[in-house]
């Protein structure tokens, strides 16, 4: 094995060994649309996402965006298949795997130049914004791929979101209080933590005054589909979270810390 794959590789295990790698498998799953690297193989977006970055390209790819890598950037590797075309026994073409190699691309941080379509997004002014500004967590504007709305990655201290409705921001900010609730989540879409975060999110809208019509309907179908992996009525689901859900609306409402019993690591 080649020493740069070897590396790349190793650098996967440490972060599976360190718990991040269920994290960035499920925001890798969601990228950017139309950028070079929305296309590349899960493997390869996870390397990207660990790197700290939800785009990286080439030097050419960047340079024909008008962009240009910082002097002194150090590159990240990802994996090249490399594939041989041979004719079989019958005559046929049939592609053969030998092997990976890997090749140098650059985060869009290491970048300076002509801005990106993405880059010109803006955060709209939401309700409870400074909260999670509190907590230390930015808020950012993506371009969303029409299969989610927005998350929140705990690691980042972040929350990207591809609308600007107020019940996604609540959802997202929910999560976040849950995290410093609980000391930790459990990675990808975990339905007690999903229906903690619309529940928040649904009561979150009502008190800034949302009219129930607004919210309910798209809230309780999202809570349903969560209750139903958990064989439960939404009802029975609502009941068993009640109690973190009071939790993490009372962090965001009055941003108490103190009559929380926290894990010691999350007490400044």
């Amino acid at each position: 094995m080649r020493p740069k794959v070897r590396e790349t590789l190793g650098k996967i295990i440490e972060r599976f060994e360190s718990g991040d790698i269920p994290e960035a498998v499920a925001y890798s799953m969601f990228p950017i649309p139309d950028i070079p690297c929305s296309g590349w193989s899960l493997l390869n977006r996870t390397l990207v996402f660990l790197s700290g970055t939800m785009d990286a390209r080439g030097i050419r790819q960047w340079n024909r965006e008008n962009r240009y890598v910082k002097k002194g950037t150090k590159a990240l590797y990802i994996l090249v298949p490399y594939i041989k075309h041979v004719e079989d026994d019958l005559g046929e073409n049939q592609s053969k795997l030998l092997g990976f190699g890997v090749s140098p691309v650059f985060r869009v941080e290491d970048t300076d130049g002509e801005p990106l379509e993405y880059e010109n997004l803006e955060v709209p002014d939401l309700p409870l914004m400074d909260r999670a500004r509190d907590w230390g967590i930015s808020v950012k504007a993506i371009a969303g791929n029409y299969r989610y709305y927005g998350y929140y990655s705990s690691g980042r201290q972040e929350i990207a979101l591809a609308t600007s409705q107020e019940c996604v921001f609540f959802h997202e900010l929910a999560h976040a209080g849950h995290h410093i609730v609980k000391g930790n989540l459990r990675p990808g879409q975990d339905p007690l933590q999903e229906i903690v975060a619309e529940l928040s999110a649904s009561a979150l809208a009502l008190i800034v005054g949302k009219s129930i019509e607004d919210t309910t309907g798209n809230n309780f179908r999202y809570i349903e589909r969560y209750a139903t992996q958990l064989g439960m009525s939404v009802h029975t689901a609502c009941l068993k979270v009640l109690a973190d859900t009071e939790k993490v609306l009372n962090l965001i409402l009055y941003n108490n810390l103190e009559e929380l019993v926290l894990p010691d690591r999350m007490v400044a």
